[in-house]
């Protein structure tokens, strides 16, 4: 699973290092591929295992309306197949880099079966979210039914 989170630089030429904790996670699933795609203004980065399991639920859909037909679109359309190299880089494609405004400084944030690339304006921006949601009563409620 991966969690925690790590600050870093991308490269002139638009690679991220991976951190070893969550290089440990790739090569457990026995791939050192994973799938990168685009949601909520960041990256998600999967295991190729996790992103199988994921496509099969999506085929798996009933529901063929026009919401899940342009989820799938953007969602399935705009995933990228990377390799981390033996410096534990991969390269981040062009259109990902643009779409999440990831251009110096990124947050490499675990959320246990995937993880997050954030632009870290857009992780900070994230966070004050989060503590402005905290205040809601609704919720603080949701986060104590989890036992928290």
């Amino acid at each position: 699973m991966f969690r925690g989170s790590s600050f870093h630089n991308i490269d002139p030429k638009g690679r991220i290092i991976i951190p070893t904790r969550f290089r440990d996670v790739i090569k457990a699933s026995g791939s050192d591929d994973i799938m990168i795609t685009r949601m909520d203004g960041c990256l998600f980065t999967y295991t190729v295992d996790v992103w199988n399991e994921i496509e099969k639920k999506i085929l798996s859909l009933a529901e063929k309306s026009d919401h899940i037909r342009r989820f799938r679109r953007v969602f399935i359309g705009g995933a990228f197949d990377c390799r981390c190299d033996k410096q534990g880089r991969f390269l981040i494609p062009p259109s990902l880099r643009q779409y999440s405004e990831i251009d110096r400084e990124v947050v490499l944030a675990g959320v246990l079966d995937h993880f997050e690339i954030w632009s870290r304006e857009k992780w900070e921006k994230e966070n004050a979210l989060v503590e402005e949601d905290m205040q809601k009563e609704e919720v603080r409620n949701q986060i104590a039914k989890l036992g928290l």
